[in-house]
């Protein structure tokens, strides 16, 4: 039998309810696990968070997927500008949480996880990227700046021309809801402001959530 595909959205930091969440899951070795990026930045404990994404790629298929805040701190680590708008921006609640002053004191298996995070994944019905996408390229075609900084807020997408249905996070959900249009779900429900950490199994649209203290709650299905 194959195992079950679950999209997380943007963790940030939040490791209390990514770990309720994986309790609740319980993810098998047979299971494909597609985290939608942004495991940094804002919450207390991005170090837990990774480590986590790193032992959890050991216990079954994983795809992350590279968010706009990871990008920005691969940037700073490999010495690019910008450090003060990081650090207003989330990037000193993840200094704070390694105990240090300079993103370059990063441990190294961190920054390799990141690295390591892809631009989007697909499959046959399904295409997984953090933010949104331009309806009439293909995946390989689209622009950085989109796949991880576009808001649905300014500007949603029309369905894509591989006629795949897209599953997004960036975009903060206020309601705790995820967004169902039919060919695009965004699942991010603003952990760090007060909503839940959802994760949702595609096709079935089965949905978990816990809130920052890692409290679950209630279930429901999206069909």
């Amino acid at each position: 039998m194959p195992g079950r595909l679950i999209a997380i959205g943007d963790i940030h930091g939040y490791w209390d309810a990514l770990a309720a969440i994986l309790d609740a899951v319980k993810p098998q070795p047979e299971d494909t696990l597609v985290p939608l990026g942004d495991f940094v930045d804002r919450g207390p404990a991005t170090p837990k968070v990774l480590d986590e994404m790193i032992r959890l790629a050991e216990r079954c298929r994983m795809f992350p997927i590279l968010g706009n805040h990871d990008e920005m701190l691969l940037d700073l680590y490999h010495g690019g500008p910008g450090l003060e708008d990081w650090l207003s921006f989330g990037g000193k609640e993840t200094l704070d949480s390694y105990g240090c002053l300079d993103p370059a004191d990063i441990p190294e298996e961190h920054i390799e996880f990141l690295e390591g995070c892809l631009t989007y994944y697909e499959t046959p019905t399904h295409f997984f990227v953090h933010a949104s996408y331009l309806p009439d390229l293909p995946l390989d075609l689209q622009p950085p700046e989109v796949l991880r900084w576009q808001s649905l807020k300014y500007k949603v997408p029309e369905p894509h021309v591989s006629g795949k249905i897209a599953i997004v996070g960036h975009t903060v959900q206020k309601d705790g809801q995820v967004l169902d249009l039919g060919y695009l779900k965004c699942i991010d429900t603003g952990c760090y402001c007060g909503g839940p950490l959802t994760a949702m199994e595609i096709p079935s649209g089965r949905v978990w959530q816990a809130d920052a203290e890692g409290r679950k709650k209630g279930m429901m299905n999206d069909e």
